[in-house]
């Protein structure tokens, strides 16, 4: 059965108290729009300082890597050691290059090996002309972490040599090497542009959208208290006339 609308009449009938009961919900909903938008307000200045701690690290001096762990993505670092050119491993990328690979290949250094994210090579690179440095090398790069399993859409499969993430305890488990951390380094960019692969291709950009969702938030909040003062004053004004 259908429930009809209130009639003018039984508004104008309707107890003070329903009134009161009303006001108090409507001003528990404007509160709770206004401190929605005071939380993204601090999730905003939450994530600018996180930005601006990521990019410190990321475009300052380079610092030897830390003994312990955890090391903070993004941290610009700088080791020396000799690379091992036959174990290295493509990870299948898109960048704005195009579509091709990461080629990530272990550093052996004098207290650990470390995977070094090289560069990017295209879709169809002849594998025979990439640049394979012979001897001890000096990298500076930027500190990432592992991504295991692969993406949403398409899981490394080891065993046939597809890698669409760098999952470095899979990829030690894959060689047979033992590295320590459970990171990887995104090598700087490369000296010779025409030679790949070419790395300096991380890319800082964060989604930092809290200020147009608090701003979203006091709009509403504000149509809701224009509208709660409208219908405030609609009924003083009917109740006035009543008498």
């Amino acid at each position: 059965m259908t429930k009809r609308p209130m009639t003018h009449e039984e508004t104008e009938a309707r107890p003070l108290w329903v009134d009161a009961l009303l006001l108090v919900l409507a001003g528990v909903v404007f509160v709770t729009m206004i401190s929605l938008g005071n939380w993204q307000i601090r999730r905003l200045y939450w994530k600018l300082d996180l930005i601006e701690q990521v990019e410190n690290r990321a475009y300052g001096a380079p610092v030897a890597i830390p003994e312990t762990d955890p090391v903070p993505e993004y941290l610009r670092v700088t080791t020396r050691g000799e690379f091992r050119h036959d174990l290295s491993l493509r990870i299948k990328a898109v960048t704005d290059l195009g579509p091709g690979y990461w080629i990530m290949t272990p550093l052996v250094t004098e207290q650990n090996t470390l995977w070094i994210n090289r560069g990017f090579a295209p879709t169809g690179y002849d594998p025979t002309a990439l640049n394979r440095p012979i001897g001890a090398q000096v990298i500076t790069a930027l500190v990432r972490q592992s991504r295991p399993d692969g993406t949403l859409l398409e899981k490394n499969d080891p065993t046939a040599k597809r890698w669409f993430s760098p999952d470095i305890p899979a990829m030690n488990a894959a060689v047979g090497i033992s590295a320590r951390h459970s990171f990887y380094l995104d090598a700087a960019q490369s000296a010779d542009p025409g030679v790949w692969p070419q790395g300096g291709l991380t890319i800082l950009d964060f989604r930092n959208n809290h200020l147009s969702y608090a701003l979203t938030w006091y709009a509403m909040a504000a149509l809701f208290l224009a509208a709660m003062i409208y219908v405030v004053y609609s009924r003083f004004q009917t109740l006035r006339a009543k008498g």
